[in-house]
């Protein structure tokens, strides 16, 4: 941890992770000793039930705030922070609304197959076994009551379970030990939100600069892979900052965020502390034009077209006329491009 602080010059480090990523943390050689590891986390929807279950998590905490810290004896020496989001709340019940529905389906499927009056599906093993495997395409059969004979079958929603479940729809609970006086309360939330960038970053290995993943078996490899990835991932995110006029991203996130009454809100497109820039934003969503008339790009589409430039090799017809290099003309795009990046485009042409 001290390498990378000196590294890149930082005077804090925190983890931000799953726990399973965080408990491999703690435990590797090279990030010891663990009492000098910062991070955040987020607990799992089981042990949020079973704060909710043993009272720990009162569900009225959210009835004037979004965003609250508690402590817990489990926990000790550990801040943590609970929130409820309305949009990931409606996300979840619209999902559970669809597998219920579609396990219900499959269920119907199967007990059509044992009522029916030929060749019935028969057995109660056969069929336990069938719904069984139903249930799991869906990861559903907590939700269902059912019923089974050796020639029958019937199922109906366990209401009281779904409920349990719903009312903790939208429900985070992030726990660190970073004290108050580094990350508040708010702040805590938002740097495990940040997470998703960092998910992203993965994400983008095989995408816009097509590092593809490669399988090693030696840790030397490894590391040198994962190396080159994050490498591919530090160029991504600074050509992005530096082309986004060109591209299809928030220019003013920090007064977005500025703006948001809770890091708990739904991100959303900037509300532009200027008109100009409000209508700037505007028009790259409306006519996939910038402020200047220029077509707006993602990332992807752009080094598309910066690749359609070419350094030919021409050699004269003549036999005493040398061989010279010639690039082609920029177009007015790709000279953006390169004014933005601060790169002459003629840059190796020599």
């Amino acid at each position: 941890m001290e390498k990378v602080k000196q590294r890149f010059k930082l005077s804090h480090v925190v983890l931000v992770g799953d726990r399973g990523m965080l408990t491999m943390a703690r435990v590797d050689k090279d990030l010891r000793p663990a009492e000098a590891i910062e991070w955040v986390t987020a607990l799992r929807a089981p042990t949020i039930k079973s704060l909710a279950e043993a009272g720990h998590l009162q569900l009225s905490l959210f009835d004037k705030t979004d965003l609250v810290e508690i402590s817990h004896p489990d926990f000790p020496g550990e801040r943590l922070v609970l929130c409820r989001g309305p949009a990931l709340a409606a996300e979840r019940a619209r999902k559970r609304d669809e597998l219920l529905a579609a396990t219900e389906a499959e269920l119907d499927k199967l007990k059509a197959a044992v009522h029916r009056e030929r060749n019935p599906y028969r057995g109660k093993a056969k069929i336990a076994m069938r719904v069984a495997r139903g249930a799991k395409k869906y990861k559903m059969a907590k939700h269902f009551r059912l019923s089974i004979t050796d020639d029958s079958l019937s199922y109906e929603r366990d209401e009281a379970y779904i409920a349990s479940e719903a009312a903790l729809d939208g429900i985070y609970v992030v726990m660190t030990n970073v004290g108050p006086d580094q990350l508040a309360t708010g702040e805590v939330f938002a740097t495990y939100k940040r997470l998703a960038n960092v998910e992203r970053a993965f994400g983008i290995f095989n995408g816009d600069l097509d590092v593809r993943p490669i399988h090693h078996r030696r840790a030397d490899r490894v590391r040198a892979h994962f190396f080159l990835c994050m490498l591919a991932h530090y160029v991504e995110w600074h050509l992005i900052d530096r082309l986004a006029p060109m591209l299809f991203v928030d220019e003013d996130k920090a007064t977005a965020d500025a703006a948001r009454k809770s890091p708990v809100a739904p991100a959303q497109r900037s509300a532009m502390a200027k008109a100009k820039a409000k209508a700037k934003a505007k028009a790259k969503a409306g006519t996939k034009r910038s402020a200047q008339g220029e077509p707006v790009h993602s990332l992807a589409t752009l080094l598309a077209d910066l690749a359609t430039m070419r350094l030919n090799r021409i050699q004269p017809s003549g036999p005493h006329v040398p061989a010279f290099n010639k690039l082609t003309v920029p177009t007015p795009i790709q000279r953006r491009a390169f004014e933005l990046l601060g790169v002459s485009p003629r840059l190796g042409a020599a």
